[in-house]
């Protein structure tokens, strides 16, 4: 096997907190959690550490402990490997971070947190590669989350919770009430790409979690991420990534053994 996604990154197990009464987390590897209730105190080596608020994601390796200071509820597991030791060099301490940066991780954790326990003989090789990617998507954590106007941080919300049923900006600036050319104008000003674009790569996003379960063909992906059809997805996905989508699954998951469309249909795709 020349990559092993079990031993760079694996999940070890998993915990929970709801209510207000504290969580002690320990363990080698590295403690990813989302908040998705409450406010929560951190303390680490019997110090405060931090705090999180709703839709903060948790980070943090060692022992440390969680303390709500309001009714909460949290999710979180515990990974380890090989690319885990490398991420926590990075990471000097336990800690909450703003989930603006890491947009998916909080999905992609929740579906680990949700997947029954695989057969340790034969693990499914798409599953095994799913803690690998939540941590490349944690990635960019530790980046400040940026700060936007109410329209800009309203717009990335409705793309990000609606960018199936978006027809495109035209749609999205009707929905927040303004002009065409003023959401392009002041959204391309905050975040360094127009709406438009953003929403391409917020639509990527969602097909490459897609791409991950391996059973979904590529009408069913383009359908589910608001792309008119699986050419349509195809084109996008190579000017976007420089491979096609069936190319990158398999680069993301090289061990596993996709559920293959029909030959003529992956001349028509690829």
């Amino acid at each position: 096997m020349i990559f092993d996604h079990q031993r760079c990154c694996a999940v070890c197990e998993t915990r929970e907190l709801q209510g207000e009464d504290p969580l002690e987390l320990a363990g080698g590897g590295l403690w990813v959690g989302v908040l998705s209730s409450g406010r929560c105190l951190l303390e680490a080596q019997g110090k405060p550490a931090g705090s999180g608020t709703s839709g903060d994601i948790l980070l943090g390796g060692g022992a440390f402990v969680l303390r709500p200071s309001a009714p909460c509820h949290l999710l979180c597991l515990r990974l380890d490997g090989l690319a885990v030791q490398e991420f926590l060099r990075g990471l000097p301490a336990p800690c909450f971070v703003d989930s603006a940066a890491c947009p998916t991780a909080a999905e992609q954790l929740a579906r680990l947190c949700q997947a029954p326990p695989t057969d340790a003989g034969a693990p499914d090789p798409a599953r095994a590669a799913a803690p690998y990617a939540l941590l490349c998507a944690l990635a960019h954590a530790d980046e400040p989350a940026q700060r936007l106007s109410p329209l800009v941080a309203e717009a990335v919300l409705t793309i990000r919770n609606n960018y199936m049923a978006l027809y495109g900006v035209e749609d999205l600036a009707e929905a927040l009430g303004v002009s065409k050319c003023h959401l392009v104008r002041v959204f391309s000003a905050e975040m360094g790409v127009p709406p438009g674009k953003y929403l391409t790569r917020t639509r990527l996003e969602a097909a490459k979690l897609l791409l991950m379960e391996r059973e979904y063909n590529l009408d069913t992906i383009a359908n589910l991420c608001g792309f008119s059809g699986a050419n349509y997805l195809c084109r996008v996905f190579r000017r976007e990534e420089g491979l096609s989508p069936l190319a990158w699954r398999d680069s993301a998951a090289p061990h596993a053994a996709p559920k293959r469309l029909p030959p003529r249909n992956n001349e028509i795709y690829v």
